[in-house]
């Protein structure tokens, strides 16, 4: 068996977040990954964090809100082999592997340090990146449920990228009650129910019971968690062919199309999926050890070349 490795993980919010926040959810996720791998795991994060399996440092804002992000190097404790960010950071640890993980979309031109990893295939090509890791869960923090409820669900950001108004009028073209999940707008519909921003067991439930997730984005996602979150509930996605969706999402968990027309036609074909083959896609592929152990092969790479 390899050497264990002491990983430093910086993210300057505190973690775990409650509701919102993707990014922070993958970092404790990892976090968990690495420590069930046996490696030991120090995270870097806002004061009042808490990450299972791992040290915590506290980092106050004054030190996390400088420009370029904060020089780490005097906050590391001993024996450090790699540290792995998951916000930018323009000066690097001093003399130690350094990763970080881009987990947004940038505007063309964009410079990216060495060490830079993208979120998938796709989102490493748009970006020039060498590297990519997809996202992983810990299947342990949602349900799964065979039967389904008799609504959709749309989860996410309520912003143009995300193609909510997409799922609003394809569900009601396909005849299906939609639940949006992700912030708050006045309707006077029998069959569109607005919840606002969920997390927790609430999340957890909506996910499990839904018939479907609607993720018609209308730009490359990068990765996009919620998919994941749902199929490891057992819930089928159907969205639009963007980004890192077509390598996440296969015919036995879901159905890609390019226009809203395509999206209401493939609707009905989502409800013959077998419910333990959508999440069979997730333990096999996205889950928070798969994801460790991919970036375990960087880190001792970057340690390598160091």
């Amino acid at each position: 068996m390899a050497s264990a490795l002491h990983v430093v993980l910086y993210h300057p919010g505190r973690l775990p977040v409650t509701r919102y926040g993707g990014t922070e959810r993958v970092v404790v996720w990892l976090a968990r990954g690495l420590a069930e791998l046996g490696h030991h795991v120090t995270v870097l994060s806002a004061p009042g964090s808490a990450v299972p399996g791992a040290r915590v440092i506290p980092l106050k804002a004054l030190i996390t809100n400088r420009s370029g992000g904060p020089d780490l190097t005097p906050y590391l404790p001993g024996g450090v082999d790699v540290v792995h960010a998951h916000v930018p950071l323009q000066r690097p640890p001093h003399d130690t592997p350094f990763l970080w993980t881009y987990h947004g979309n940038g505007a063309l031109g964009d410079w990216f340090p060495p060490g830079a990893v993208g979120l998938s295939a796709d989102h490493a090509r748009r970006h020039g990146l060498a590297h990519w890791v997809h996202n992983g869960l810990d299947p342990a923090d949602y349900r799964f449920e065979p039967q389904k409820h008799d609504f959709d669900l749309f989860l996410g950001r309520l912003h143009s990228v995300k193609g909510w108004h997409w799922a609003v009028s394809g569900a009601r073209r396909a005849g299906r009650s939609l639940v949006v999940a992700g912030g708050w707008r006045p309707t006077v519909r029998r069959d569109l129910r607005f919840v606002g921003e969920v997390g927790g067991e609430r999340k957890a439930t909506l996910l499990a019971e839904a018939a479907c997730l609607w993720v018609p984005a209308q730009w490359d996602e990068p990765f996009g968690l919620t998919t994941i979150e749902a199929m490891v509930s057992g819930t089928p996605v159907l969205g639009t062919r963007r980004g890192a969706l077509p390598e996440i999402v296969t015919p036995e968990c879901g159905a890609l199309g390019d226009t809203l027309d395509e999206l209401v036609h493939l609707r009905p074909g989502v409800e013959s999926l077998d419910p333990e083959a959508v999440r069979a896609r997730v333990l096999a592929h996205f889950t928070h050890r798969s994801m460790a152990e991919r970036y375990v092969e960087l880190y001792r790479e970057a340690i390598a070349h160091v």
